[in-house]
Formats: structure tokens, sequence, C-alpha cells
């Protein structure tokens, strides 16, 4: 029989619809009320969930981890079914596993892996609105990818941190990043330790500008170096924004996250 503890949960959600991740009272939806909400329904008790990281308006997931404790006694398969029966289409819990008391989807991360896909026609698409950004410029992937080059490793952000970005250090360690095209889309693929807010979005926003040619690959390192966020370019929308993956190195169960949403598999 199935024994009441602690859970991790893989979760996928359009942030279209939403305020962001967050909680942020009964008036607002957000992921995390809608998921708590389910989830309570299912234990027939309160539940509260932790997350990996916090997505802000109009950002996805294909793979948001959350761990929460309860004493209801349910398997993973009541935890995936009976959850994704009480909420909206635009959020899915796609796995459940068991944990131990110790494991937490935020502090037991090691990494976070996050794809921005830009849409470069001129027309707008008619089956994809809010689901990319769209950029009619023409872009140069090669030189976007070869700035990003200058990203790598442990650095201080600053430059590329929201002013209301709360983190008490502007440092974070890129583990990689790559943009790469295919046809009218680009992405910018990159994993990191952790990010600032709105890290991943101001980074694109300069790729994007270096891609157009509005300023040299070099002016990656250069605004780096810098560590001015009003040097930079205009914050990317939230659109094309996605959380792929979480990584516990420590917790093998845990399945790896989908590159990125299904009708874009082809792309990496």
């Amino acid at each position: 029989m199935t024994e009441p503890g602690s859970w991790a949960l893989g979760i996928a959600y359009r942030g279209s619809a939403f305020h962001g991740y967050q909680y942020q009272g009964e008036s607002l939806p957000t992921v995390q009320l809608a998921l708590e909400t389910a989830l309570s329904i299912i234990a027939d008790q309160t539940v509260q969930v932790t997350c990996a990281g916090r997505t802000d308006t109009g950002v996805h997931a294909t793979k948001q981890v959350v761990g929460f404790t309860s004493t209801s006694v349910r398997g993973e398969k009541a935890w995936v079914m009976g959850s994704n029966a009480h909420l909206p289409d635009d959020v899915s819990v796609t796995w459940a596993k068991r944990v131990d008391s110790e494991f937490s989807a935020r502090h037991s991360a090691v990494a976070r892996r996050y794809c921005y896909i830009v849409y470069t026609s001129r027309v707008r698409s008619a089956l994809f609105a809010g689901q990319y950004t769209r950029d009619p410029r023409s872009i140069d992937a090669d030189a976007m990818h070869e700035a990003a080059q200058h990203l790598l490793g442990e650095n201080d952000f600053s430059s590329f941190r929201a002013a209301s970005c709360q983190s008490t250090t502007p440092n974070r360690n890129i583990h990689h990043i790559t943009v790469s095209r295919k046809n009218e889309l680009i992405v910018i693929d990159i994993q990191a330790n952790a990010f600032l807010h709105h890290m991943v979005r101001n980074i694109a926003g300069v790729l994007l500008d270096i891609g157009a040619g509005v300023k040299p690959a070099a002016w990656a390192a250069e605004l780096l170096a810098a560590k001015n966020r009003h040097l930079g370019s205009v914050t990317a929308p939230p659109d094309g924004l996605y959380l792929v993956d979480v990584i516990y190195p420590e917790y093998p169960a845990i399945p790896v996250g989908p590159a990125l949403p299904h009708f874009l598999q082809e792309l990496i």
C-alpha cells in the first residue's frame, strides 16, 4: 500500500492565461493557485507546494518541478490523473515521484534550463499566438551564438538583471548557451545553476539586437564587464520563454524534461 509522505511533481503549463507562477491571492489566476486547488481536492486536505523556480506572467514551462508533503495515502496515478481532472487546460501534471523528506524542489536543484523561441516571419502566426516572440528583422543566428559564448561561466550578471530582482548576489554560472535556427524559428537554449529575475529575457534582447546587426558580437562581453543594466537592450517579451528542465543529480528517478513543447521538438 502507498504510504503518505513527500512528493515531487512535474508540471507543464502555458503561461499566457496566468499572472505568473507564484500565488498572488485568490482573485488572480496563477499556476500555483490552480495547482494547489487541484491537489487539495485529491488529497482531501490543504496542500501547499514549493517550486524549482518562479516564472513571470506569460512564461511557459514543459518541466516545472514542485514538491509537497501530504499525509493522504495516494499513489502516483492519483496525483497525476486526479489532479489533471481538476486543472484548467493550460496546466498539466506530467509525472509524480516519491522523494525523501530532504528533497527541496528549489534547493536540491543544481541547474535550470530555459529555451527562448523567436519567430522571424514578417507575418504573425494565427496558430501559436503567445507561444513565441516575433522579431521580423533579418536575424543572423550565427552572430547570436558567437556573442552568447562570451557569457559562459561564473560571472556578475548585473547588466542582465531586472531592477526588481531580489537576489542577494548578481553572480550566476551559465553552463551552456547555444543559438540555432530552423527555417523561421530561432532557439536560444541556456542552462545555468540559477537565473536572476528577467536574466534570460534580457540576454535574449541583447542577442537579438546583435543578430539584427544593431551591435557587434563583442558587445555581449562589453555589457557583461560594464555591470550596468541601463546599457543593455530592452527586455525581450515573455511569450517565447520556456522552462524546460530542472536538474537533480541526487534524485535520478526524477525524469528529464521534454526539450521543447511537442510541436517544436524537431528544433533541437
